[in-house]
C-alpha cells in the first residue's frame, strides 16, 4: 500500500472515530435519563447543550484551523473529543452534564470544520473527489456503535464503562493516524478570523442548500418513526423500517457521490439529489402504505446523502476564505436547518398533521433543485477545480 493510500485509510479511520464516539454518547441516552430520571422535558432541555457547544465551536474552528492549521487542530481536539466522552457517563449530576457536554460539542464540531479542512486538502492532492466517502465511513461508525452499544447494555456495562472502551479505540485510531495528518498550505489571502461576518454569494447559496437538505436530514432523524407509527400505521416491529431504509442509503449514497462527481460534477449532483428528496418525500405522503413508504425513505437517503459532502468540497474552494472558514460559515447555516426542522415537523403537524408536514419538507427538495440551478455560474469555478 502506497502513502497515498495509507493517508486515505488514515483519514477515513479519524472520521470513524468522530462518527463511533458521537453515535456511542446517543446510544446511551435512554440509560443517562434513566440513572437521573429525567422527564421528558428536563432531557430535552440538557440535550440543548450539545447544539449549544456545536455552535460556539464554530467560530473557534475556522479561526483555529486558519492560524494554526488542522494537523495541530485535529491531534489536539481529538484526544480532547476522546477523553470527554467518559466524563458524561461519569458525571453525578445532570448539572455536570450539561457543562461536559457543552464541552462534547464544541470539540466535535471543532473536529468537523479541521477533518474537513485536511480531507479537502488530500482531494486536492489526489485531483478527484472522495469527502462524500469519508462522510460514508463517519455514518457506517454509526452503525458500527448501535451494534456495539447493544453489546454492551446486553453484558451490563455501564455508561461509563462502555465510553471508557470508544475513549481507548479511539486513541489507538488517532495514534496510528498521526503520522499521516499533514500541514496545510497556508492561503495568506484568503480570510481567516472569527466567522463572524457576511458570507460571500457563493458561501451564502451553498450554505442555503446545506440548510434546507439538513433541515430534510435533521426530520428524517426525528421523525421517520412517528411517521411510520402514526400514518403509515406500521406493526411496532417495521416502526423502524424507514429510519434503516433511509440510513441505509445514506451511508452507502455517500460511497456512491464521489464516483458521481468525479464523472458528472458537483452541480449535477446536488440537482438530482435534491430531485430524490423531493420524490423520496412525496412518494412516502401520496402513498403512505409500508413498502411504497420505506421505498420513498430510501430515496431520501439517497438524495440527503451528498448535499453535505458535495457543497463543502465546493465551498472549501473558495477564492475569498480559507477552506477552513469558508466550511464553518457553511456548517453555521446549514446546522441552523439540522435544529429548526424537527421543531418546524412538530409544529405543522400540531397545526396540520404529520403528512402536510413532510409535504412541505419534500418543497425542500425542490429548492435545492433550482438554487443549484439558477447558481451555476456562481458555482463554475470552484465547481471544476476538482471532480470533473
Amino acid at each position: 500500500m502506497n502513502y497515498l493510500s495509507q493517508r486515505r485509510v488514515a483519514l477515513g479511520a479519524l472520521f470513524f472515530f468522530m462518527g463511533i464516539c458521537f453515535a456511542s454518547w446517543a446510544a446511551r441516552i435512554p440509560d443517562i435519563q434513566a440513572k437521573f430520571q429525567l422527564s421528558e422535558g428536563e432531557l430535552g432541555t440538557l440535550l440543548l447543550c450539545l447544539p449549544i457547544g456545536s455552535m460556539l465551536g464554530l467560530p473557534i474552528a475556522g479561526w483555529s484551523v486558519h492560524h494554526y492549521g488542522s494537523r495541530i487542530v485535529i491531534l489536539i481536539c481529538g484526544f480532547a473529543y476522546a477523553l470527554t466522552l467518559p466524563l458524561i457517563g461519569l458525571a453525578s449530576s445532570p448539572w455536570l452534564i450539561a457543562p461536559i457536554l457543552v464541552c462534547f460539542g464544541l470539540l466535535g464540531n471543532i473536529m468537523n470544520i479541521s477533518l474537513n479542512t485536511q480531507a479537502l486538502g488530500f482531494e486536492d492532492q489526489l485531483g478527484k473527489s472522495i469527502l462524500a466517502s469519508f462522510h460514508g465511513v463517519w455514518s457506517m461508525a454509526g452503525f458500527t456503535a448501535a451494534g456495539l452499544g447493544a453489546g454492551m447494555i446486553f453484558f451490563q456495562f455501564s455508561p461509563a464503562a462502555h465510553y471508557v472502551v470508544v475513549t481507548l479505540l479511539s486513541v489507538v485510531i488517532i495514534l496510528f493516524s498521526k503520522k499521516y495528518v499533514t500541514n496545510d498550505k497556508r492561503e495568506e489571502d484568503a480570510v481567516g478570523g472569527l466567522v463572524l461576518k457576511k458570507p460571500d454569494q457563493l458561501l451564502l447559496r451553498l450554505g442555503i442548500i446545506s440548510f434546507l437538505g439538513m433541515m430534510a436530514e435533521g426530520c428524517m432523524f426525528d421523525w421517520s418513526g412517528v411517521y411510520f407509527k402514526k400514518i403509515v400505521e406500521a406493526k411496532p416491529e417495521f416502526v423502524s423500517l424507514g429510519y434503516v431504509f433511509f440510513m441505509g442509503a445514506m451511508a452507502s449514497g455517500r460511497f456512491v457521490t464521489d464516483k458521481a462527481s468525479n464523472r458528472y460534477g458537483k452541480i449535477p449532483v446536488l440537482q438530482v439529489s435534491g430531485l430524490l428528496i423531493f420524490l423520496g418525500l412525496l412518494l412516502a405522503v401520496l402513498f403512505p402504505s409500508l413498502s411504497i413508504a420505506a421505498l420513498g425513505f430510501l430515496l431520501v437517503g439517497f438524495g440527503v446523502a451528498s448535499i453535505v459532502p458535495v457543497s463543502y468540497g465546493i465551498a472549501g474552494r473558495s477564492k475569498l476564505y480559507s477552506p477552513s472558514v469558508a466550511l464553518a460559515l457553511v456548517s453555521t447555516l446549514s446546522f441552523f436547518g439540522f435544529l429548526a426542522g424537527p421543531p418546524l415537523i412538530g409544529f405543522i403537524a400540531e397545526a396540520f398533521n404529520l403528512q402536510v408536514s413532510f409535504a412541505l419538507i419534500a418543497l425542500n427538495g425542490i429548492g435545492i433543485l433550482l438554487l443549484t440551478s439558477f447558481s451555476k455560474q456562481v458555482f463554475h469555478v470552484q465547481e471544476n477545480t476538482v471532480g470533473t
